[in-house]
């Protein structure tokens, strides 16, 4: 988390082809993306405390191209949850959606389980990715909870980092905090006051009249800010839901395991009778880029919304442009299904998981780069005539020929000899023997200008 973050390649991409919407209900300002068929039932993704609508942009990105719709919101300014219930409706009826599948990480999780609550007729289906059911614990573990409304916005980031691991990841998890930590820095601190007084604020997700096996608990078996125990009870309380488990992942497993999450999304809305329309995603750019009665209300924010040290991104191309879908028919998609039990563990021949050879080490590496650095150059045949021509000067008399005198190809022959041989003694600086291969270079150098 430290350094200059640089943005994706793909999130840039992403913020090149899909719009980035913002509409005012009442006093809430929305902001959101929407993208995909518009006669798709929705799937809206509801995030965390620290994270905002564009950490789903790889399902959005994915999924849309199979014929899928996916709506990605920010949690606007609310302070409590009968408030969140209330808003996120009348944002439902702007956007004119009636029924919608949710998938809700962390805190995203919890505010899905109370909408499914209290407006059970809305919602078809949930997926809840490393949620939990009460916010006792997290009201508990912050004793300034009354403050949060007053507390300034250097303190309210410093916590909510403070909640993201930071040590030693694997690359894509590392790239996953780097990612959400730069969303961090973009919250104001309104933003933060209203998610971390949603996360203390006291309630308990009751009964739901949505059955279980509407519902699939998709969660990360690695370290996680939300405790073991809270997705253990929430595991029990619906024993009939579906289950899907990677063994890595992090907090952000849409982000560090897109492939994954993105499978198991599929597999739970063809589940739950969601029917995609991958026949209307090309060549209805207009369809698939427009959110419905906000057009009106309409911003494109790129350039503002990607981080500094990015240049803005170039006009929008068409939706016929995106890349192709990796996952084409029900076929593929069961393929998937009966494979991604091993990850992404890669095998050999054999069929075993491969594991990397002592070959690769850091500590042989560098040896290895280096005597392959000295077969390359001695088995030159530039670098032995060069030699060759050293060796035959003699005289000055007898290597004079024509206009090229022996001063002068001495005088090439040591410029050359020195960036030929300079390689060598960067490449002492690989092995241990430093002070002897820094001392034959300086001894072959001075040969050459003697």
């Amino acid at each position: 988390m430290k350094g200059v973050f640089s943005a994706p390649g793909d999130y840039i991409h992403f913020k090149s082809q899909v719009p980035l919407h913002k509409i005012p209900i009442g006093s809430k300002l929305w902001r959101y993306y929407d993208f995909g068929p518009k006669e798709v039932p929705p799937l809206v993704c509801l995030p965390g405390t620290a994270e905002t609508a564009d950490v789903y942009y790889k399902q959005i990105m994915s999924l849309s191209m199979k014929g899928y719709r996916v709506i990605s919101v920010d949690i606007p300014h609310v302070w409590n949850h009968h408030e969140w219930i209330q808003a996120f409706e009348k944002f439902l009826d702007a956007i004119d959606v009636h029924h919608v599948h949710l998938y809700g990480t962390s805190l995203g999780g919890f505010l899905a389980q109370l909408f499914a609550q209290y407006r059970p007729r809305r919602v078809k289906s949930l997926i809840l990715s490393n949620s939990f059911l009460d916010t006792r614990s997290f009201s508990a573990a912050m004793p300034w909870a009354p403050m949060v409304k007053w507390a300034p916005s250097f303190l309210l980031k410093r916590y909510v980092l403070t909640g993201i691991r930071d040590g030693p990841h694997e690359p894509f998890i590392a790239d996953s905090v780097d990612f959400v930590v730069s969303q961090v820095e973009t919250l104001k601190r309104e933003d933060l006051a209203s998610r971390l007084t949603l996360t203390v604020d006291s309630a308990t997700v009751g009964s739901l009249l949505l059955s279980d096996s509407f519902i699939t608990i998709m969660d990360t078996n690695d370290y996680c800010a939300t405790p073991r125990v809270l997705k253990d009870q929430l595991s029990e309380k619906y024993p009939g839901a579906r289950r899907a488990s990677m063994k890595t992942g992090g907090d952000f497993p849409f982000l560090s395991r897109p492939d994954e999450v993105n499978l198991y999304l599929q597999l739970h809305l063809r589940r739950v009778g969601v029917e995609a329309r991958p026949d209307l995603v090309r060549g209805s750019s207009k369809d698939n880029g427009e959110g419905g009665s906000s057009k009106e209300n309409d911003k494109r924010d790129d350039s503002d919304d990607l981080p500094p040290g990015d240049g803005g991104s170039p006009s929008p191309p068409s939706q016929d442009q995106l890349p192709p879908s990796d996952i084409t028919d029900s076929q593929n998609l069961d393929e998937l299904s009966n494979s991604e039990r091993d990850h992404d563990l890669p095998k050999d021949d054999g069929g075993s998981p491969s594991t990397p050879s002592d070959d690769n080490s850091p500590s042989s590496s560098n040896s290895t780069r280096y005597h392959d650095l000295n077969d390359m150059l001695l088995k030159s045949k530039k670098f032995q005539l060069l030699w060759y021509l050293v060796c035959l000067v003699e005289s000055r008399e007898t290597m004079q020929q024509g206009d090229l005198t022996y001063v002068d190809i001495v005088q090439l022959t040591q410029a050359l000899s020195i960036l030929c041989m300079l390689p060598l003694y960067l490449g002492a600086l690989y092995t241990r023997n430093q002070f002897w291969r820094s001392t034959q270079f300086v001894w072959i150098i001075s040969c050459v200008f003697h």
